[in-house]
């Protein structure tokens, strides 16, 4: 599990703006005819024109993608009752999921009203405002009663995450380790422990899955629950064993599956040994288990385990559910999220996981060995595949059923419309630093007398991304960790002036690899004085694994030191760097924007193949656009003509590219245009560029810090192509995060740098 650190999870919510969300304008409001669409006068027209048909509100506002996450604070994971203000950090975070994983919109609503009477009135009040309802953390029994009056009296998707999204997830996984162990979810024998919201939940979806009432036995804090018991809600005691059974001992003798949504270590390891062969624990409580994960499997060598925790196979988390179910619910305007909705979420995640596994995945979890069977029944989070799987199953499950006010006709092009919602971006770095967890590297700081070095590799430690290696005077960084409360533990530091003998050998091996290029052996050891040499030669003898420098000087004079020790890959002419732009329509990749000046049409190509080559690093396919101020030959200069030659060039080299140009920025990003205009580029019918090669660093540079500044587009990078080891120049005052996430490419790099070289 992640190590969060207390003032870092507090400034994250404080910077300005405070919280994690806003309301952005989806509509130019620049002029006073914008401004009279947007309001008065011209407003009136889609008013008037809902208050004739009330249906149109969806075709006129936004609330066919607009979910309120809506909560009294009273059952706050792991926080408990801590009211509905404290609750609103969580909500907000609910909104945040449900744009991330489906594009949906949220508003976050907190509610003083702990009456459920008073709660499910003003829960219906605000219908006419969203197309969804996520309840989030009300307490039991009372979240039953709210949940079955506001689903018969709302004609509006409704959900309880916290009963059905564990049910849903659970119940995939439920039944493909019943598939792996060949046995029948109508004969086994289950034992809950914990009588809330999720665990009942779960019970009735695993009856409408086939699981038999009379061989349930469930457990709250005070006990078994048998009919005699007085103190629970009928949904609970429908429940009740009338079994001659007290003890959880006792009910374990001979369970097929035990499902914990309790607390942590009440499953004592010697109660596994009584259960039937090939037994199944789904110990989801969190963060700490009803058993140690390692414990119960060195109990039982043949038991398949499930847990809340991401940091163990086959983790149940609601974030594989809840986004793409309303996502395919209002995506037809269902009605309700009824009982064949969800049953379709299950049927979904079950088939999903016994699909093959994309490179993507197994890259993001640093793990090739995915595949269904005991520590794979479910997907996992990152993959692309479950809003393109989950969500149409929900749809089509809605218009079966009669939920469904609008049919969906053209699945393929629903499909699309999926991808289109998120783009890659919104998983990009997600899959990159959950890759560089798997198998974290040592990455060498030569910068480290920075508080910003010093932060980062704080994070990168503390989140198994990195190993740190910091350059620098020890009492120094010391000192600047002291100042500013960062814990330095883990991280190696490494006082380059103390280490005279490493120096000396790093001095010779440079020299024996540059004296014929104009170093001495003493000039070779004055330079090993040089951190960023330093660090270069760690890389380069194997002592660490990546090297990252450039924070606090410009990128040619930080790259030379690399160069010289290091060196560029075979077969590769010269380096270049590469801007990852992450933008809502999706990431685009732009290159070179900050090494080669004013390349030739020849090392433009150069540059072409070193970017398709990143590109396709980061999982995405290239579609490179050279650009120009000109569109195929409508405007002559030396420019335009670079450009062209460059493109010819390229086409010839590197033959199965996706690839046109010249052309100007806005032909290559934008498809219509391509299509009305230049329908004969190959860019016209696959979406447009990804990619865009420029003429020179100037334009380059320009573009994407202007990206950077004013248009709403987080930059990446630059990420340093063609080296012969994983070496990145960040750009000059680099913020903590750009630098974390430089880290989190050097070591997915350094990763894959290893296996090409057989290491």
């Amino acid at each position: 599990m992640l190590k969060i650190n207390k003032q870092d999870a507090l400034d994250y919510h404080s910077h300005s703006p405070a919280g994690k969300i806003e309301v952005v304008p989806t509509k130019p409001v620049s002029t006073q005819l914008d401004l009279a669409l947007a309001y008065s006068p011209g407003v009136a027209e889609p008013c008037l024109a809902i208050a004739a048909n009330p249906d149109d509100v969806y075709k006129y506002t936004a609330k066919g993608n607009l979910v309120a996450v809506i909560s009294n604070g009273t059952a706050v994971l792991g926080l408990g009752n801590i009211g509905p203000a404290a609750s609103k950090p969580v909500m907000e975070g609910k909104g945040v999921l449900f744009k991330k994983f489906a594009g949906i919109d949220c508003f976050d609503i907190e509610i003083d009203a702990t009456d459920p009477d008073e709660f499910i009135r003003i829960v219906k009040a605000l219908e006419p405002t969203f197309g969804g309802i996520n309840l989030e953390d009300i307490k039991a029994p009372e979240c039953f009663r709210i949940e079955t009056e506001l689903r018969e009296k709302m004609n509006i998707p409704l959900m309880h995450d916290d009963q059905h999204g564990t049910a849903i997830i659970s119940s995939a996984a439920l039944l493909n380790g019943l598939e792996v162990v060949g046995k029948s979810i109508e004969e086994i024998k289950l034992v809950v422990s914990g009588a809330g919201a999720a665990a009942i939940s779960c019970l009735r979806l695993y009856l409408a899955l086939g699981l038999k009432l009379e061989n349930v036995v469930v457990f709250d804090k005070d006990g078994i629950i048998h009919a005699g018991r007085t103190d629970l809600a009928p949904l609970q005691m429908q429940f009740a064993t009338s079994r001659s059974i007290s003890t959880l001992a006792e009910a374990m003798e001979g369970a097929d599956v035990f499902l914990g949504l309790s607390a942590a270590n009440v499953l004592p390891a010697e109660l596994l040994l009584k259960m039937a062969d090939n037994p199944i624990v789904f110990a989801l409580a969190n963060p700490s288990p009803e058993i140690a994960y390692e414990l119960a499997v060195a109990t039982r060598p043949d038991l398949i385990m499930a847990t809340g925790r991401s940091d163990h196979p086959n983790q149940v988390n609601n974030v594989l559910g809840f986004p793409y179910i309303f996502r395919g619910a209002l995506d037809v305007r269902a009605t309700e999220i009824n009982e064949a909705m969800k049953l379709a979420a299950v049927r979904a995640l079950s088939d999903l996981a016994k699909e093959p596994v994309p490179d993507m995945v197994n890259r993001a979890y640093g793990d090739n060995t995915l595949a269904f069977g005991r520590t794979y029944l479910i997907p996992k989070p990152l993959d692309p595949r479950l809003i393109t799987t989950v969500s149409p199953a929900v749809a089509k499950a809605a218009m079966e059923s009669g939920s469904a006010r609008r049919n969906i006709e053209d699945w393929t092009a629903y499909e699309d419309e999926l991808r289109g919602r998120l783009g890659v971006n919104q998983k990009l770095m997600n899959r990159i630093t959950s890759a560089a967890r798997a198998n974290p590297k040592r990455v060498v700081f030569a910068e480290a007398d920075n508080y910003k070095i010093l932060k980062a590799a704080q994070i990168l430690f503390d989140e198994g991304i990195a190993v740190p290696i910091l350059l620098g005077n020890r009492k120094k960084l010391e000192g600047i960790a002291q100042a500013n409360n960062l814990d330095l533990n883990g991280c190696q530091i490494i006082d380059i002036l103390e280490e005279d003998a490493k120096r000396e050998e790093y001095a010779n091996l440079l020299y024996e690899k540059r004296r014929r290029r104009g170093i001495t052996l003493y000039e070779g050891r004055r330079l090993l004085r040089e951190r960023n040499y330093y660090g270069s030669m760690m890389l380069e003898t194997g002592e660490a694994d990546a090297f990252i420098t450039g924070l606090t000087k410009d990128y040619g004079k930080s790259i030379i030191p690399s160069l010289q020790a290091i060196g560029v890959e075979e077969g590769v002419k010269r380096v270049a760097s590469m801007y990852i732009i992450q933008h809502k329509k999706g990431p685009f990749f732009f290159a070179d924007t900050t090494v080669n000046i004013d390349p030739t049409a020849e090392e433009m190509v150069d540059i072409i193949g070193l970017t398709a080559e990143a590109v396709r690093f980061f999982d995405a396919e290239p579609r490179v656009a050279v650009i120009s101020y000109s569109n195929f030959g409508s405007n002559p200069g030396e420019l335009p003509d670079k450009s062209r030659r460059a493109t010819e060039l390229a086409k010839k080299r590197y033959p199965d590219l996706i690839l046109d140009g010249e052309m100007q920025a806005n032909t290559a990003l934008n498809p219509q245009l391509l299509r009305e205009q230049y329908p004969f580029s190959e860019l016209a019918d696959k979406g447009g560029a990804n990619t865009l090669i420029f003429p020179n660093v100037i334009s380059g540079n320009i573009a994407y810090k202007v990206l950077q500044e004013i248009g709403g587009a987080e930059v990446i990078g630059p990420v340093l192509m063609g080296m012969r080891k994983p070496v990145h120049i960040l750009q000059l005052g680099a913020s903590v995060r750009e630098i974390v996430n430089m880290a989190s490419i050097a070591v997915v790099d350094a990763q894959q740098s290893q296996v090409s070289r057989g290491l």
